[in-house]
């Protein structure tokens, strides 16, 4: 009996030609992020990241995560008028394919402050971003990056926990001394040991409980 076997479609490549005819992952360098911007696909209010040579949709910034940084701004800002310049939402050049903007810094003053350039991580005393619905997210991507690019200290205010997780000292991409404070309790950043803060003050009134069930 005669086994019957189909010719091969010339249209088809081979295997391996397949495989190069793949997309192709495009990575976009800071120099196209900003680019884009100016010509009007990227509008200023738009909440994107440049992280890594891709172009990251951040979630919208909710009610709570709003007051956490009011809240920070309101209160390091007279801690620290002439020693240091406290950033918000405000890009960070970490290399030529990352520029993320953290919730807030605290950066060191410099002669002409940073207008020809946005702040590197030498610069970055202390990096906070709040984190809601963008925890795995901040919690991994951007941590991770913050460590290999060796910014000194960064915590993270996890507004579902309701607690501040202190990242510093970081070695081969990782941050080895990590510190959870909770309510009741304070934090000062390394490089501002004086500036102690509230946790309360930061993460602002204890959300209410659930309702309790009706009375039946």
């Amino acid at each position: 009996m005669a086994t019957a076997t189909r010719s091969p479609n010339p249209a088809t490549p081979p295997p391996s030609e397949a495989l190069d005819a793949r997309p192709a992952r495009v990575q976009f360098t800071v120099d196209d992020y900003h680019r884009l911007a100016e010509l009007g696909f990227l509008h200023e209010d738009s909440r994107i990241e440049l992280i890594e040579g891709d172009l990251i949709a951040i979630s919208p910034i909710g009610p709570r995560h709003a007051d956490v940084v009011d809240r920070l701004v309101e209160i390091l800002v007279p801690l620290l008028v002439g020693r240091a310049i406290v950033r918000v939402q405000n890009p960070l050049r970490l290399d030529d394919h990352s520029e993320p903007e953290p919730d807030l810094m605290i950066v060191k003053r410099r002669e002409g402050g940073y207008a020809s350039a946005h702040p590197r991580p030498s610069d970055v005393l202390l990096l906070i971003e709040v984190m809601d619905s963008s925890s795995d997210y901040d919690r991994g991507t951007k941590l991770g990056l913050y460590a290999r690019f060796g910014v000194t200290e960064v915590w993270l205010i996890d507004l579902i926990e309701q607690r501040i997780a202190m990242h510093r000292t970081p070695n081969h991409g990782i941050y080895t001394e990590r510190l959870i404070r909770s309510r009741g309790q304070t934090v000062a950043p390394t490089a501002l040991p004086d500036v102690e803060l509230d946790v309360d003050a930061l993460l602002g009134p204890a959300e209410p409980g659930p309702l309790p069930p009706p009375r039946t």
